[in-house]
C-alpha cells in the first residue's frame, strides 16, 4: 500500500486530445482543462482513484512515479 501513496498523476501533454473525460470522471475535481489539454489544478485533493487513467481513451494520463 506504501507504493501506491506515493504514486502520483502524470499527463503526456502530447497524447492528449483535451477531451475531458478524466474531468468528468475525477471526483476530487482535481484535474481541469485549460488551452485544449488536461491540467492538474487540485493536486492535494487527488485520492489516487485511478479513474482518470482508466477512462482517458488516448491513455494520456495515469498515475506511476514517485
Amino acid at each position: 500500500m506504501d507504493t501506491f501513496v506515493k504514486e502520483k498523476i502524470n499527463i503526456e501533454k502530447e497524447l492528449c486530445k483535451g477531451c475531458g473525460i478524466c474531468v468528468s470522471f475525477c471526483p476530487k475535481n482535481v484535474l481541469t482543462i485549460k488551452n485544449e489539454k488536461v491540467h492538474i489544478k487540485e493536486i492535494d485533493s487527488c485520492i489516487k482513484c485511478g479513474l482518470c487513467e482508466l477512462r482517458c481513451p488516448d491513455y494520456a494520463i495515469y498515475l506511476g512515479g514517485k
